[in-house]
């Protein structure tokens, strides 16, 4: 199965944790890992480019950190940009069908702040509701999210446990989400 990483980090070089995360990833032969904010610094997506790219892998994990409740701009740009009608979606928008998408995510608060009553109110699922809804909109498959609490405080130890977590998880095979198509 290839599987191509997209890395939305804003400063991926100064974050201990994603950075720790693509470095896990090094050396493995079916990931291809892409920086989103490298690529473009200008914000001008090249959407063939991501297209073509998006239907030459099987599985595509969308890995950035928890941003005000959702994912960073560039990355929400992306979506705007290359999921497009007659595409991604709509009547002829069949592109994507079959694809596995999963979502990898990492915020500086605990886990139980994230459920009903918590300090953020809602579950880290319900908060990324929208990107979820959108993945499945484009036909796509989607897979469990990947979160990695409590970045702010986290150990090299921890975050070592969580990189190597990480590598497995997005390598597993299909396990199915209830948010599945």
């Amino acid at each position: 199965m290839k599987i191509m990483v997209i890395i939305a980090h804003p400063n991926l070089a100064q974050s201990q944790v994603n950075k720790a995360f693509a470095h896990a990833l090094e050396g493995q032969a079916e990931i291809t890992v892409r920086d989103l904010y490298r690529e473009y610094p200008n914000w001008e997506i090249d959407v063939a480019r991501e297209q073509q790219l998006l239907l030459e892998y099987d599985r595509i994990v969308f890995q950035f950190p928890f941003y005000w409740y959702s994912c960073p701009p560039l990355l929400k740009k992306w979506f705007d940009d290359v999921m497009t009608y007659g595409w991604a979606f709509g009547k002829e928008g069949v592109h994507l069908k079959g694809k596995q998408f999963m979502l990898a995510t990492t915020t500086g608060g605990a886990e139980h702040g994230y459920h009903a009553g918590g300090d953020n109110w809602y579950t880290i699922d319900e908060l990324l509701r929208p990107i979820q809804v959108t993945l499945l909109r484009c036909n796509g498959t989607f897979l469990p999210t990947f979160v990695t609490y409590d970045t702010t405080y986290a150990t090299a130890d921890y975050i070592a446990e969580e990189a190597t977590r990480y590598a497995e998880s997005i390598q597993a095979p299909l396990r199915l989400s209830r948010y599945s198509s």
